[in-house]
């Protein structure tokens, strides 16, 4: 597993909530998505690389929010796009 011993973009999580129960821009599309990741600094809910539009990496690439975590049940870990890293 690649971790990073420190990653300074953990200064980007917030206190967020889900603001959706899928990826928001899939229910927007009427796509469909495999797994869901939440960006820790706002709340967006987005779908992961193995989903055919990887929106949770274009938010962070977008929106320069590098550090998500996964909304699967039963998984609890971080991952920063910037680093493509868990954290």
């Amino acid at each position: 597993m690649n971790t990073l011993p420190y990653d300074p973009h953990l200064a980007f999580i917030r206190p967020v909530l889900p603001r959706t129960k899928g990826c928001e821009d899939c229910l927007r599309t009427g796509s469909a998505w495999v797994h869901l990741r939440l960006c820790l600094t706002c709340g967006k809910v987005g779908c992961c690389d193995t989903s055919p539009n990887k929106h949770a990496r274009k938010h962070a690439q977008q929106s320069g929010h590098p550090i998500v975590r996964s909304l699967e049940p039963g998984e609890n870990w971080r991952w920063c796009f910037a680093h493509e890293a868990f954290v």
